[in-house]
């Protein structure tokens, strides 16, 4: 099923064919955020609809008016990216304390518990990253 945007008067209009019939339907137009890691986020409201007549309000449709590309992750991906370093420099240092001896059990232990933490943490924001993605 396509559907045609025509613009009358710097107002979209989005035709979209039902059975033999066409339906016009106008909708709100928003920014789009594209970040670098492939997530995006919505912007700011660009263009309203006829559909809703008060001031303030938007139909509840969103469209994309323009893509806005944004070259960095996003606040998920950098939290990732932040917990998985701290998870190699704690492998570091358990790697570093076992080739200067057994003197640092405790302390291979406590880093054992935060690596396991820290995988656990990663682990939960990448569920909510996959969340993200299938809602829409």
């Amino acid at each position: 099923m396509a559907f045609s945007v025509l613009w009358v008067s710097r107002t979209p209009i989005v035709r979209v064919p039902v059975a033999r019939f066409e339906v016009v339907v106008t909708m709100c137009f928003y920014d789009q955020h594209r970040f670098a890691c492939g997530d995006w986020k919505w912007g700011y409201f660009r263009q309203h609809c006829n559909r809703e007549y008060r001031t303030g309000e938007t139909c509840g449709m969103k469209l994309i008016m323009q893509t806005v590309p944004v070259h960095q992750k996003c606040k998920l991906c950098d939290k990732i990216d932040t917990k998985q370093r701290r998870r190699n420099a704690e492998e570091d240092r358990i790697s570093r304390w076992k080739r200067e001896g057994g003197k640092f059990r405790a302390s291979i232990d406590r880093s054992y518990e935060i690596i396991k933490s820290l995988e656990r943490e990663i682990y939960e924001l990448r569920n909510e990253r996959m969340r993200k993605l299938q809602i829409v």
